[in-house]
């Protein structure tokens, strides 16, 4: 894994500061920290940070072709790149070492900006074109999955770009401002997604796109694959799933480092090391962490699981220190981001370090198979609207607005959300599920200047966008598109790749192959959600290869006692932060009686009051000077 940045200049006779790129370069040493390349030459800069993984002593970047006139730079794994260099010598292209990246560059010149679609794995690379000294091309290209990050910023004289915002702001050419709907975005996500990113002037490279500048014609983005958008795919044998995730497990196998894997007690990780098992030669290296918090401890679980397969097994026992995400996170998260599983994220990724430079991960089994509970919960509510009718739904809608809010009583009495998701369309109703506040709860914390310039700016837009574009598919399968392209990428993704990038680490996960996700993610929603349980294929798939504690056993995964910090450790510094936060972005007064509400225990407001808590320290990390359109 590795973190690359560079300049672009519209006066194609003017190279960029060598002093800027090492600034800009210097922002990314934890992305890459055995080697650096800089290369300037008109009109392009550019610097790059390298992990080694592949190729120790002739890897270094960025590598050229054959006549120096096209170089490129990757963050990131091509997993067919054995296959893809047979044929491109076949076809004559001569190569100068054994990096998966240089099979880049040569695809490059023989397909042009088509080539990203040949690839297999996970990326973010630049290719520098000066085949045609009167018209240079710069060409951005990121994964299909969105697994590793690709920011880039115009201005009339250049285009920055870096695998992390703090690269482009240390070009000195941005303004270090909040985008206004990028606050409202964050409040009501926990984190800010699409392509535009938190600041002022940045985007994102979208995932599956490829971005072509040249000079005074600008930059052109187009998109080269999409998940399946027409009808749904039929059943898929038991046997058809082992054998594509033994096949896209032992794709991530190769490198020149020690190699493991995260292991906890669940079915994701558990199904990607026993995959390894069998296609390692030597005992696979199992990372497994236990948390203080027994009722989200899968330790015991794990331990039995990594003695059943033979693993070499490191575990430890950890205390979630919630300071991290106000001391350390916030540079390595340089756009807001309130997911609290942040905070054991980097504390497994820092562990595994310790043992391995690349580990494995089950990121995406959830995704693709329906396993998150707010998938059973949408099939329910989906089954529920359809029998009752309009009538029906009016009336849950009602009943909704008159259900009290219980936050403080058992699950069983908590059904305001239900009812009111039950009276909703589809679409705003699973979006509720996965946001932390509603955009009237948002608004009504704001700084009534900042409202009214928001206009009618709605987070949901983006997702509605997508969640409507397949056709002939179950709204199951919509919503799981909706997270494909939203929840995904820009938050879970995001998470692993800062946390783990923080302490060197790269993290590969299989089940996000673009291959496996086209074939298992549209299968209809009675393969994935059965009797009130998610993942029912991955689950019945592998029932002869694990036991059934983990096939069966309760999802946990890394929750944080949020509830317990906020009134605890942590209660001096929200106070702190709701004090200090920018009195022109924010009613004062509202964020002090959510404050009150909390300590009383009437109201449950764990989740903002730590959104708000990140929100300040980022913004006193990153300097952020104010809020701008």
């Amino acid at each position: 894994m590795c973190g690359l940045t560079g300049i672009a200049r519209s006066n194609l006779e003017q190279a960029p500061e060598r002093d800027r790129l090492e600034r800009m370069a210097h922002t990314l040493a934890h992305r890459g920290p055995d080697d650096e390349g800089l290369l300037v030459r008109a009109p392009f800069g550019l610097g790059f940070r390298r992990l080694s993984i592949i190729d120790l002593a002739g890897g270094h970047q960025p590598i050229f072709n054959e006549m120096q006139d096209v170089a490129v730079a990757c963050n990131g794994e091509i997993y067919n790149y054995r296959e893809l260099r047979t044929g491109l010598e076949s076809r004559g292209h001569r190569f100068r070492t054994s990096s998966d990246a240089e099979v880049i560059v040569h695809l490059y010149e023989e397909q042009g900006e088509r080539c990203a679609r040949d690839l297999v794995g996970m990326f973010a690379f630049c290719i520098l074109d000066w085949r045609v000294p009167a018209a240079p091309r710069l060409l951005l290209a990121r994964d299909r999955l969105g697994i590793k990050p690709l920011y880039f910023a115009e201005t009339d004289d250049e285009l920055c770009f870096g695998s992390e915002v703090k690269a482009i702001l240390a070009a000195g050419a941005f303004p270090r401002e909040l985008r206004r709907e990028a606050l409202l975005d964050y409040l009501v996500q926990g984190y800010v997604g699409g392509p535009e990113s938190a600041w002022c002037g940045i985007r994102r490279l979208p995932p599956a796109s490829v971005l072509v500048w040249s000079g005074q014609g600008g930059a052109r983005i187009t998109r080269y694959w999409d998940l399946p958008t027409d009808g749904l795919r039929g059943p898929a044998e038991d046997g058809e799933v082992r054998d594509m995730l033994d096949r896209v497990v032992a794709d991530r196998l190769m490198a020149d480092v020690p190699l493991g894997a995260f292991l906890s007690g669940g079915i994701d990780s558990s199904a990607v090391v026993t995959s390894m098992a069998s296609a390692s030669r030597g005992p696979v290296i199992a990372c497994s962490v236990g948390f203080r918090e027994k009722s989200h401890d899968e330790l015991d679980i794990a331990r039995r699981t990594a003695a059943r397969i033979g693993a070499v097994h490191h575990t430890a026992v950890l205390e979630p220190d919630p300071t991290l995400a106000l001391e350390v996170l916030p540079w390595f998260y340089d756009e807001p981001h309130a997911d609290p599983s942040t905070v054991p994220t980097y504390l497994v990724s820092k562990m595994a370090r310790e043992h391995v430079t690349v580990a494995l991960s089950g990121d995406g089994g959830d995704e693709v198979f329906g396993g998150y509970r707010r998938y059973v919960h949408d099939v329910a509510e989906n089954r529920l609207r359809a029998a009752i009718g309009a009538g029906g739904r009016r009336l849950a809608a009602a009943s909704g607005r008159l259900y009290p809010k219980l936050d403080w009583a058992p699950r069983v009495l908590r059904a305001k959300t239900f009812l009111s998701n039950v009276g909703m369309d589809p679409a705003r109703a699973y979006w509720t599920s996965v946001s932390q506040l509603t955009r009237d709860q948002a608004l009504e914390l704001l700084a009534g200047d900042v409202r009214r310039e928001l206009g009618d700016h709605d987070p949901f837009d983006a997702f509605s966008d997508h969640y409507r574009r397949p056709r002939n598919v179950d709204d199951l399968y919509r919503a799981q598109y909706g997270d494909f392209h939203t929840n995904l990428p820009d938050r879970i993704l995001a998470k692993v790749d800062r946390a783990s990038m923080a302490v060197s680490l790269e993290v590969r996960v299989p089940m996000l192959d673009h291959r496996f996700v086209e074939r298992f993610a549209n299968l209809p929603a009675h393969e994935k959600v059965v009797r009130a349980r998610g993942k029912h294929r991955l689950r019945e798939a592998l029932r002869p290869r694990l036991p059934t504690e983990v096939l069966d056993g309760k999802k946990r995964g890394f929750d944080t006692p949020l509830r317990a910090w906020i009134r605890g450790p942590l209660r001096g510094a929200v106070a702190d932060a709701i004090g200090s936060l920018p009195e022109d972005w924010f009613e004062g007064r509202v964020l002090a009686a959510k404050l009150a509400e909390h300590d009383s225990g009437r109201s449950d407001h764990s989740r903002l009051l730590w959104s708000l808590l990140v929100l300040e320290h980022w913004r006193r990390r990153h300097g952020v000077t104010g809020l701008g359109a």
